[in-house]
């Protein structure tokens, strides 16, 4: 059923992710969602579709199918794609996914794709692609044992949470840290004030 109400009520903030790591992200900068929902889509890449253009699809299409329930808020969506050359990093569906990806990730250089889209009051949709460049040093075996066995691959985007314990695989990082942990905080912020929405 949609939600409406008067047109003198303060339009809410909706969040379209059930992610603990985008909350924590907002509230980092003083914005608590009113209501969150997720959207339930499909996020099966398509047919030779690049990571950048998948995070960005999925952002707008999660906010797209929010929208309808929630017609006089804004919505708030983001993806994020792990991606190396050509090659889509999702959430690890195991842990022999995990370790595939751990290995593959180890001593490369890769992209962190973030798609953010908001989704205004009025219906107007603002969507942003923010790209961060990862490098990891050479992992050894025991390395991505210990990390499989901590189980903190589970549900992250290339099987590892930066802001975690593999932060000691990181050599370097280029662009926003807060886009690999989830949600770019900077140019979601000034989306989000283009909308309506201020930090408290």
């Amino acid at each position: 059923m949609m939600a409406t109400r008067s047109s003198n009520v303060k339009p809410q903030l909706v969040l379209a992710s059930s992610s603990p790591r985008r909350l924590e992200l907002l509230k980092q900068i003083g914005l608590v969602p009113d209501i969150v929902n997720p959207a339930d889509i499909d996020e099966t890449p398509r047919r030779r579709e690049q990571p950048r253009e998948l995070a960005l699809r999925l952002a707008i299409e999660k906010a797209e199918a929010v929208k309808p329930i929630f017609k006089d808020d804004i919505v708030l969506a983001a993806d994020t794609v792990v991606g190396c050359g050509r090659r889509i990093l999702g959430q690890a569906a195991s842990e022999l996914e995990a370790r595939k990806y751990l290995e593959f990730l180890s001593g490369r250089r890769h992209r962190v794709l973030g798609g953010v889209c908001i989704i205004d009051c009025k219906g107007g949709l603002s969507s942003r692609l923010v790209t961060t460049t990862v490098l990891f040093k050479r992992l050894s075996q025991g390395e991505i044992d210990t990390y499989i066995a901590n189980r903190e691959w589970e549900g992250k985007a290339g099987a590892y949470a930066i802001q975690g314990h593999a932060s000691c695989f990181v050599r370097w990082i280029k662009g926003s840290y807060s886009n690999v942990v989830g949600l770019p905080l900077f140019e979601t912020n000034i989306m989000l004030k283009n909308a309506g929405v201020c930090a408290q």
